[in-house]
């Protein structure tokens, strides 16, 4: 008659036991896994969203560059004629100018603005890495 100890059950028992142990570290390893592969994906399509409003804020400083291109060129124009002529040619091309000048000044302060919104930090995924980390250190919680 084999003695079997209480504290290391017997052969079969225990093969058991390690077989669920290790399928439940397979279990949690995989969904780690997933879990890790999720938060990339939602760091991903954060960084493309910031990204393209970036974009969009760019161009309109991109805007307000031509239009201030614009606003020197009708401006000179502007000048030209005006000190040749002294007729209502020039104060025309001064209204053009001045048209740029207000035009670029909008799209200056709409770009200004779009990137004050812009947030380089993939704000979601950052929250939910912290969650993730917390329920990691206390599982039961």
């Amino acid at each position: 008659m084999a003695t079997i100890s209480p504290l290391r059950g017997s052969g079969a028992h225990q093969e058991e036991q390690d077989r669920s142990v290790n399928q439940l570290l397979s279990a949690v390893t995989t969904d780690l896994q997933t879990l890790f592969r999720q938060e990339v994906e939602l760091a991903k399509a954060e960084v493309r969203d910031e990204a393209s409003r970036a974009g969009k804020a760019a161009g309109m400083f991109g805007g307000a560059g031509f239009a201030g291109y614009m606003v020197l060129l009708f401006l000179s124009l502007a000048a030209v004629l005006g000190l040749a002529n002294v007729i209502d040619g020039g104060w025309a091309a001064l209204v053009v100018a001045a048209l740029w000048g207000i035009a670029g000044a909008l799209l200056f302060l709409k770009g200004r603005a779009g990137m004050k919104a812009v947030s380089p930090k993939p704000e979601r995924t950052v929250e939910t890495m912290k969650e993730n980390a917390q329920w990691a250190r206390h599982p039961t919680k």
